[in-house]
């Protein structure tokens, strides 16, 4: 489909995502099947996930402690007495034929996420409610060319719901709140995040309307998307879609539809259900939670640091750019580890460059992790302060004794020391070192001196070879000019 930038102009795209988010227990949602991705099909499965009549549900809690950590990283408000509802559909692929969730009384509501917008400025997506529910199984449609294979593993897997305001305003925008939704749920260790698996999972709400308009237009839910990347093209094949059916004069329909990843497109799966659709009525088996104020401040205790908080320290009190804070946060590990450096060293700059430089280039060398990296933050910081107090250049410390802690295990200090590389500052010995290089390379001397500046290199490194990269590159540099 082709569109013309001015035709484009004259629409407003309105978006709103719903992100489920698989919690990180260790057994489902209302029974103690295991939650465990990757096993054999339908091995985690009993009684309760088969939907076997007289089998009852008892609650996850851990499911309500992740669910409250993500209210409280979004500013979301916590209800304080909550219900559970059974959602009547026709799920193929859940045995009991309904879904435990919550209706008119979400674990969450309201609550922001802060995001870039597309000029790269802060914008506040609004919450509209963050909800509890299990997941249904899986339908296999590619292996049998006959048949539907249904894998019930997932089935009863606990997942939060997090549905935004309509407030989106374009497919890039969407690509960053999923994006940072999925650096909350990591951060607070509830989900792994991972699409392609399905642990995190997005459907988006679709309309455009004209600019200047209040009146939006007619909305597609939009399902099956497994990146993020996937679900900006998503977005951005609809929103041409929809403006080229209105400019046609054609009709739009509210309507389900799927994302084919392969060829960039949407297709009708089903008309758009309205909630009487789907039977709402409380569930019985489950008792009605409390939440107190007590335990939200529990909670609250046991919470990392959020990213946006570790931003606004890093560029605010730290001084350090917006680019550098954005990437020192962009993985919770990397950002502890950072913590943990800053904890033995004032000079945030040099941390900052030391961890988006030497150690992440070991790390992609050897596809490790962060926590995997063999030289803990202390050592790190120790290397930096040999530096900052002049005792081996930056050169040295790269090309040498970095190479030789990752090696060794042992201390910048004690490489250094043992191997004989702490900078010699005596300027009467760095004096008589270079003197002795200008007398054996008169030529070279006295054409820098007439003018042919290049020749500093050269002369640098014979003194650097003569001390045996011993010598302080700062004061041998003022020393050579003061002595030619």
């Amino acid at each position: 489909m082709e569109l013309s930038q001015e035709i484009r102009d004259k629409y407003q795209p309105v978006i709103g995502l719903e992100v489920h988010a698989q919690m990180l227990t260790k057994s489902k949602a209302y029974s103690n099947d295991k939650n465990e991705y990757g096993s054999m099909p339908n091995s985690n499965v009993s009684a309760i996930t088969l939907g076997h009549p007289g089998t009852l549900p008892m609650m996850n809690t851990k499911t309500i402690d992740y669910a409250i950590k993500m209210g409280i990283a979004c500013g979301s408000n916590i209800t304080p007495i909550q219900h559970f509802a059974r959602k009547n559909y026709f799920y193929p692929d859940l045995p009991k034929g309904y879904q435990i969730t919550q209706d008119d009384t979400p674990i969450c509501t309201g609550g922001t996420v802060l995001i870039k917008d597309d000029n790269g400025k802060d914008k506040t997506i609004q919450l509209t409610r963050i909800h509890m529910e299990e997941d249904a199984g899986k339908s296999i449609h590619d292996i049998d060319p006959f048949n539907t294979l249904i894998d019930l593993n997932r089935a009863g897997v606990p997942l939060i719901e997090i549905v935004s305001e309509p407030d989106i305003r374009s497919s890039q925008e969407a690509y960053n709140y999923v994006t940072e939704i999925r650096k909350l749920v990591r951060y607070l260790e509830i989900c792994d995040g991972n699409m392609e698996e399905g642990s995190l999972r997005c459907d988006a709400n679709i309309s455009v309307m004209l600019k200047g308009s209040d009146t939006y237009g007619v909305r597609v839910e939009v399902k099956n998307m497994n990146s993020i990347r996937n679900v900006q093209r998503a977005i951005e094949h609809e929103i041409t879609r929809h403006i080229i059916a209105i400019e046609n004069g054609e009709k739009l329909y509210q309507e389900t539809r799927n994302f084919n990843a392969l060829k960039g497109t949407t297709s009708a799966m089903r008309s758009k259900e309205a909630a009487n659709d789907y039977r709402f009525f409380p569930e019985p088996d489950l008792q009605p939670i409390e939440v107190t104020p007590a335990k939200i401040e529990s909670l609250k205790a046991e919470m990392p640091p959020l990213p946006n908080e570790l931003i606004n320290k890093y560029v605010n009190d730290l001084k350090l750019s917006e680019y550098d804070a954005l990437i020192l946060t962009d993985q919770k590990e990397i950002a502890l580890y950072f913590e943990e450096i800053i904890r033995h060293t004032k000079n945030y700059k040099a941390a900052a460059n030391w961890l988006m430089g030497d150690i992440k280039s070991y790390l992609n060398t050897n596809a490790s992790k962060i926590t995997e990296f063999p030289i803990e933050p202390k050592e790190i910081a120790g290397l930096i302060g040999l530096i900052d107090e002049q005792k081996i250049s930056h050169n040295l410390a790269t090309q040498k004794v970095f190479p030789e802690m990752l090696k060794t295990g042992k201390s910048a200090l004690i490489v250094a020391e043992s191997n004989d590389w702490i900078q010699n500052n005596d300027e009467s010995e760095i004096k008589a070192i270079i003197a002795e290089v200008l007398a054996e390379n008169k030529e070279e001397a006295d054409r820098y001196k007439a003018g042919e500046k290049k020749l500093i290199g050269f002369l640098m490194g014979q003194i650097m070879k003569k001390s045996k990269g011993k010598a302080d590159p700062k004061s041998a540099s003022k020393l050579i000019n003061e002595m030619i």
